[in-house]
This record gives C-alpha cells, structure tokens and sequence, in this order.
C-alpha cells in the first residue's frame, strides 16, 4: 500500500511540475483623477507601484495627456484651461520606465464644463519650428501593447486652407504588419476618406487616387525632418511601394497658424518581429492645400523594445539583402537619458563597432545636444562632440553640454532629459555572411556605466540558383556512361553551414552481364540433342536524381558536404537480343542451327533507391563557378557510384 501511495505522490508531482506556465494576465490600472474650477482643471494621474528591474535605474513614469480638446501634454500633472463650455473626454497613456511590468491600463474620464472662469486660454502651440508637420509617440513599440502617435500639422499660409494627412503604416519590407489601427480621435472636424490605389493628380481635384507600383524607378528618400517637396505623386506613390496601409483625413477651415493634432491609437500585433534593435517606421504627408502638390512628409522612427529603457541601441540593419548591401550606409543609432538628481556635463558613449564595418567610412548623421564636433589636437572650453575610432570601438564624447537630470528640480518635460548619436558606416571590401552584435557603454560624469541592448545586424537568407553538369562513374556496371544536368538551390553566399537541395536529370547507358543457358531439346525423331541460350541485355534510363544536403564552407574556396539522395527511372528500356544456338547429339560438337530473337522491355517510374552522399568542391565555394567530387552509397543494393561534375552559383 505504501508503494502504491509514494507512486501516486511522485507521479503527481511530475503532472504539476511539467504543467505549462500560465502567461500572467492579471491588469495594472492607472485612474484619471482631477481638480476642476469652471473650466480650469488640474489632472493628476494615480498609478500602480512601479516594479524595479534589479540592476537597472530607478523606475518612473512617463505620460501622454489627451485632453479631450485636440490638446496634449507630456506632464505628469498637467493644468489645462479649455475654451468652451461642453464635454470633453480624457484620456492618458502610462509609459512605464525601467519597470518589470506591463504599462498601466487607463479609462477614459469625462469632463463635464459649464462655466467659463478662467480666459487664460492658450491656442496649441506653433510648430513652425518643424516646418508646420510633425509625428510623435508616446512610447517605443512592444509586442502586444497599445502606443498612441500624435500627428501634429499647421496652416503656414496666409490663408484659410483645406487640406490632406495621410500616415503610412506597416513597412512592405516585413512579412507580417507590425501594427493595427485600432482608433484615431480627431478635434476639427477632420473627416476619412478613401482612396483607390491608383489615379492621377493631373487635374487637381479632391478625388485623387495614387499608383501602388512595385517598380523602383526613384531612390527613396530617408524624412528625418520635416520637408517640403513639391512632386506629390512621385512621394504617394513612393509611399504606397513601402508601407501596406494608409490612413487619410481631410480637413477644412484651417486659420493661419493654427495648429491642430489628430490622435492615433496602435497595438502592436504578436507576429511583430521580436528584434529588440529592429528600426520601423511610419511615415506622414501633409497636403496644406488640396488645390496644389506641395506638400511635407516626415517619418517616425520607432526602435522596437522589450521593456521600455529610455537607454538603448537600434539599427537599420536588422534584415538586409546581401545582394544589393555592398554599398549600403548602415545606421546605428544610440539613445541616453539622464535619469539623476542634477545636470550631465560629460557624456561618453563607448560603442562596438563589428569587424564587417568599414570605420573609415564612418560619419555622423545628427546628434542632441546639438554641438559641433571638438577640434583636435585642444582642450575645447565650449560645447562639442569628440570621437574617437579605435580597432573595436567607436567612443562619442559630449564636452561641455548640459543635459538635466529626470530627478532635477523645475525640470518638468522629460524628453529635454534626453539624447542621442546616430551615426552610419559602409562595409568592408571582403564582408562575410555573418550576423553581428554591438552594444554601447554610457557613462554620465563619473557614473557607472551604463549597457544599453544589443544592436543586431542580420541578412536575409536569400537564395542562390547554380546549374550544374557533370558525369557518374558506375563502377559495377558494364560499358556504363551517365551524363547529366541539373539545378540547385541554397542560401545566396552563405559563409559556414547552409541547406542545399539539387535535382539533376542523367541519360544513362550500360549492359547487363551476359547470361548463358544450357538445355536439351528434341528433334521431330526424338534423338536429344544440345541448346545454348545467350542473352546480352542493353539499359537506358532517364534518372532523376534530388539531393538534400548540409555544406559547409571551409573557407573561400574548399566547401564540403552530406546528405541523403532519392534516386528514381522516370524512363527505362532494356533491348534483349538472345540467340539460341542447336548442336548434334548432346554435345558442342556440331553445331547444326542457330535461331535469334529480339525484344524491348520499357517501363516507367521504377527501380527507386534511397542512400547517402559524401561531397567535396573546390573553387569559388560560395557564389561562381567549383569543380566537385561526390560519392553516393545506396541503401537498397550495391549500387554505389562516383560523380565529378562542375556547378556555377548565381
């Protein structure tokens, strides 16, 4: 009994151990709360303890106010005076820094205002700075989590205008969508329209529709900042050839320099690429006038995360064609935050560079703080940026510069507590296939450093095609001859181990051994007699042979290989002549007749035979032309054989 009972105790522990981890499901939740005084109101978010990260900085809290009115603050507690009398819904999106958790949740809160108090109305502020166009987000993009993107334009005319937003989502350049469009809330009066994939804006009316061309007939441009271009067809389409969806508002009775934002809500979807350094972006174009084709696009770069670490490295190398890299400009881009108690005056950020990249080739694309670059060869007294190449790194230094510090007293914007380098480099001459992974050391002042992700550069498989010819040596067979051709296909310029799978159509020729007979027969007197029976059997066949192997490049030229082969006749003939010859008596003594007969056998799919291979080459082992050797060993019977044959990759 008691045996029974310890198997049962043992064999219930096993189930409960073994059982699948349940995925925590349980919401934080943040509350808008507030103060109001007529149509003065002060909000104050309540929120969830923050969870440290062990080894990480001190947790925090960033915020996305929607004020219900087209206003917006980043401020933890944000006073807002509104203009009108009405209801206004408020909204909040809770970004949570540094912290071992999911972002709060929130609901929407509304705000009912029925006296006019306070005339200390302010408009939305001017972005005339950025060209009247600008994009932002409330966070970077996690997997399965909602992030909310404010698109920002104003009237730079001296004029009342009616015009057209249209964003650009989900790069063409992934397999699957990164993001669905889950709700977009607009506060003058801007309407969706649709439009067809294809038209032209010849005529200049408001019901235009754009060719989505896979055609790339123009180098497409990289919007980091706001610009102005004139071709508006030559940029919609452009647009419509790298991102699978669009959203397009028109708008109406746009003031002068009035600003006016339109509020996007995304979730992230779970087929996201998981690719913590992986650079995507969204791109907007702002038509101010229906009636003309100028008009300013701006992207938005989003690096995407795993948990939402204000200190971090991303790239635009995460998928790369080998084919078309060899003059790419590869971009890095590394971010810091000053999260202490007081004002960074040094900044030095000591970055892997991969052995791949050519430094000499190295130039900076932009920078914040905003500086120039330190003179050499002098202590510099004002604000500068100083780099440094050495064999393995690259080391950014800011001199001079004065970045607050999140804990810093009456510092109540956080992005002004933030910066970054973003540079690019091109490839070496002779680059292999491989992988790479960089990461940056930031150190503020004397701190400790700080490591950010790592930063992964990654090429597409792509594929290579090679033809291929050849002969096989049948060494068991009789007057044998096998000619073939074929195709292969494998991962384009693959550096160490690589699939490979090959089909090769052979003509093949040989002879069967010669079979001899004896009998005896007799004659219409009955007297015995002797027979000899000879028949000499000729092959043909067209065999199909389709290899699957794993290679493995040694080093630029020697490549060796194995795997397993399928071999089948898709055609076969056998022509059998026999010759019958008739002696006298029961002895070869006299021959007295002789008798021939011819016969032709033909057959299809037969004779299949599985078995091993064993590869070498030598030549170009990656892409061009190589000489190889193979031997196959066959399962079924003893049919072994050689092949030599030579092979060109493209």
């Amino acid at each position: 009994m008691k045996k029974l009972l310890y198997c049962f105790i043992f064999l219930s522990s096993v189930m409960v151990f073994s059982q699948t981890k349940v995925k925590d499901t349980i919401t934080r939740r943040a509350n808008i709360s507030y103060i109001q005084k007529g149509n003065s109101v002060n909000f104050k978010p309540e929120t969830p303890p923050l969870i440290p990260i062990a080894g990480a900085p001190k947790p925090s809290y960033s915020y996305l106010w929607e004020l219900g009115d087209g206003h917006y603050s980043k401020e933890a507690e944000p006073k807002h005076v509104y203009k009108n009398k009405g209801n206004y819904t408020a909204r909040l999106a809770v970004t949570n820094n540094y912290d071992n958790g999911k972002p709060p949740a929130t609901r929407p809160k509304k705000v009912a205002v029925n006296d006019i108090t306070d005339t200390d109305y302010k408009d939305i502020a001017s972005i005339a700075d950025q060209n009247g166009f600008t994009i932002l987000k409330n966070c970077d993009p996690i997997p399965e989590q909602e992030m909310v993107v404010v698109v920002s334009y104003q009237n730079l005319e001296n004029y009342v205008a009616n015009g057209k937003l249209y964003l650009f989502y989900n790069e063409k350049q992934f397999k699957n969508n990164n993001f669905e469009l889950v709700d977009f809330r607009t506060y003058s009066g801007e309407r969706e329209v649709k439009e067809n994939t294809i038209a032209s804006i010849d005529d200049l009316d408001d019901t235009k529709n754009y060719l989505a061309s896979a055609e790339n007939t123009f180098k497409f441009k990289k919007y980091k900042n706001t610009t102005t271009e004139e071709d508006l067809e030559a940029s919609l389409k452009e647009a419509h050839t790298l991102y699978h969806n669009v959203s397009i508002l028109e708008f109406d009775d746009a003031n002068p320099s009035e600003t006016r934002n339109v509020f996007y809500t995304f979730k992230t979807t779970p087929e996201m690429i998981k690719d913590t350094s992986a650079t995507v972006t969204m791109r907007g174009i702002f038509v101010p006038n229906r009636s003309f084709k100028n008009h300013k696009v701006k992207n938005l770069e989003m690096e995407i995360v795993t948990s939402h670490d204000p200190n971090k490295m991303g790239s635009n190398g995460s998928f790369m064609n080998y084919r078309f890299v060899r003059f790419k400009r590869v971009k890095f881009k590394t971010r810091f935050q000053n999260n202490g108690e007081g004002p960074a005056r040094k900044i030095r950020l000591e970055t892997d560079i991969p052995d791949m990249f050519d430094k000499k080739t190295f130039q900076i694309e932009s920078m914040y703080p905003e500086c120039p670059i330190c003179p050499k060869g002098e202590e510099p007294t004002v604000s500068c940026l100083d780099t440094i190449i050495t064999k393995k790194q690259i080391i950014f230094t800011f001199k001079n510069i004065y970045l607050p510090g999140t804990e810093q007293k009456n510092v109540h914007e956080k992005d002004s507590t933030k910066g970054f380098v973003r540079y690019s480099m091109k490839f070496n001459e002779d680059f292999h296939k491989t992988n790479t992974r960089s990461r940056t050391s930031i150190i503020f002042d004397k701190n400790e450093p700080i490591l950010t992700n790592y930063a992964v550069t990654r090429f597409l498989p792509g594929i290579s095609i090679g033809a291929k010819a050849g002969y096989n040596f049948y060494p068991n067979l009789e007057k044998s001859t096998s000619y073939f051709v074929g195709a292969s296909i494998s991962p384009f310029k693959a550096y160490r181990f690589y699939w490979q799978a090959e089909w090769m159509n052979a003509l093949n020729q040989y002879n069967s051994a010669v079979a001899i007979t004896t009998g005896f027969d007799s004659n219409a007197n009955g007297v015995r007699r002797l027979t000899r029976t000879t028949t000499t059997t000729k092959n043909k066949n067209v065999n199909w042979e389709i290899p699957v192997l794993i290679r493995y490049n040694i080093n630029n030229y020697i490549g060796v290989g194995a795997g397993i082969q399928a071999n089948i006749n898709v055609l076969s003939q056998q022509d059998q002549d026999r010759k019958i010859e008739i002696f006298e008596g029961d002895k070869e003594n006299i021959l007295i007749g002789t008798k021939t007969t011819n016969n032709t056998i033909k057959n299809s799919f037969t004779n299949f035979k599985t078995g091993l291979l064993f590869d070498l080459t030598a030549g170009f082992a990656r892409i061009g032309p190589s000489l190889g050797a193979r031997y196959v060993i066959n399962f079924e019977q003893d049919f072994n054989y050689f092949q030599v044959y030579g092979i060109w990759r493209f």
